[in-house]
């Protein structure tokens, strides 16, 4: 009979790999998936209702004694695109490695984000086949193009906002349980954003009449877009702490040695000192006190001996709470500080609302980590970094979290979106425990 890892080892096989144009995705596979999740979960698609949203994406209703106040379990089921050369094992291999407390699962998306959603159907599909009745009715929302901020979610999200439902709990990925992350805490601490910062791309635009590259002009288009870069990257965005890192700080003070409890304590005087402190401990720390801003695609001109009528770059910028597109905007223009540079919005949007870090919703989640992942890890709300589908679902709720219930070291994390992606098979194991703690919660 196949177990939970088994099931999970063959779906990670499957690779639903999304790309920016979309053209050059294999739907094929995706439809695959839909078929496997199918004869996986028998239970699950007994008692749970599925629909099929924008081609791809799955919305599940789990019928509960009362419709309103739904809790909503998000996941998505892409995964991004693979270099197999970097890989020590198959990226789609699925392969076991090592034994017992050390044995890892190898592939890409078993933390981002098949982990999650796999997890999902084994608690969902043990609850079911136990005859289980949710209080309250319960939605699977698995978007199909996340890794490529694509319309899935927002397919979703106009589905449920159509019928009229309000969720009381929305669930996403997201932080995960960590430890020695933030200065001086050493204490295991289960990371639930209850935000994320905004997204945007900048494109910076230098001209200047074109020639041959024997005979330069003083200052080239591709020099004047250097300079510009160089001038982002001299003045960053000012520090300071967003209310969700407060809160975090303020959460974790009690688990801090002195003289750190004592400043984490008392931000209100304190709180620019650590903040500037933040900044140099590393870019995870760096990104949770400023928003950030970095050049990435780079183009000029057409060949080698040719000069650039035209030298762009790509900006990638995330915003802290509390800024915006405009005003990110605006300051890029400041710091540039060159008429000859064009400053324009390519797309973006502004960071998310920030969800209450107390109330029901909130103990549903701390108690949920203390049953299923241990009563020593310390649950803190936190700023999500990345941007996740979640955003989209705040049109509709106003308790939208995001975390993974996984317990990850540094070097599992490092691996997102990178080569040799992995998770410890009972770090897994345990996750499934959280889900299933969160749905009888509720």
């Amino acid at each position: 009979m196949a177990t939970s890892v088994d099931r999970f080892r063959e779906l990670l096989r499957i690779p639903t790999v999304s790309h920016a144009d979309e053209t050059l995705t294999d739907w094929a596979r995706f439809s695959e998936f839909e078929a496997a999740l199918e004869r996986l979960y028998p239970a699950t698609h007994e008692h749970l209702t599925r629909e099929v949203i924008d081609s791809h994406s799955l919305l599940y209703r789990w019928p509960g004694v009362t419709s309103i106040e739904p809790l909503v379990l998000m996941a998505h089921i892409d995964v991004v695109p693979v270099v197999e050369s970097e890989w020590t094992h198959a990226p789609f291999g699925a392969e076991i490695i090592g034994e017992g407390a050390q044995a890892e699962i190898h592939g890409r998306g078993t933390i981002d984000d098949k982990g999650s959603l796999v997890a999902i159907f084994e608690a969902v599909e043990q609850l079911c086949a136990e005859g289980y009745v949710p209080q309250h009715d319960i939605y699977l929302a698995f978007g199909h193009n996340e890794e490529i901020a694509g319309s899935g979610a927002q397919a979703l999200v106009a589905e449920l906002r159509e019928r009229g439902i309000r969720p009381a709990l929305v669930l996403d990925e997201g932080g995960a349980v960590v430890q020695d992350v933030v200065p001086g805490v050493t204490a295991p601490t289960a990371m639930v954003g209850v935000a994320e910062r905004g997204v945007m791309t900048l494109l910076l635009t230098a001209s200047e009449g074109g020639g041959h590259a024997s005979t330069p002009p003083a200052m080239p288009a591709t020099a004047r877009l250097a300079r510009a870069i160089d001038r982002l990257r001299r003045r960053p965005f000012p520090t300071r702490l967003a209310s969700p890192v407060r809160a975090m700080l303020t959460t974790l003070a009690p688990h801090a040695p002195q003289p750190l409890r004592g400043l984490f304590g008392s931000l209100g005087l304190t709180g620019p000192l650590v903040a500037a402190a933040f900044s140099r401990f590393g870019p995870e720390m760096n990104a949770i006190v400023r928003t950030t801003a970095v050049a990435t695609e780079l183009s000029g001109a057409p060949g080698e001996n040719v000069l650039a009528t035209s030298a762009r770059a790509s900006v990638n910028v995330r915003l802290l709470t509390g800024d915006s597109v405009a005003s990110a905007t605006q300051r890029v223009r400041r710091v540039i500080n060159d008429p000859n540079v064009d400053v324009t919005v390519r797309h973006g949007s502004d960071p998310s609302p920030v969800s209450p870090w107390r109330g029901e919703a909130w103990r549903r989640i701390s108690s949920a980590v203390s049953i299923s992942l241990g009563d020593e890890i310390v649950t803190t709300p936190y700023l999500q970094l990345g941007a996740s589908d979640s955003r989209w679902f705040t049109a509709i709720s106003d308790h939208v979290y995001r975390f993974t219930p996984f317990h990850l070291t540094r070097a599992e994390r490092d691996a997102l979106h990178s080569h040799n992606e992995r998770i410890r098979v009972e770090v897994w194991l345990r996750g499934i425990g959280f889900y299933r703690a969160l749905i009888e919660a509720s």
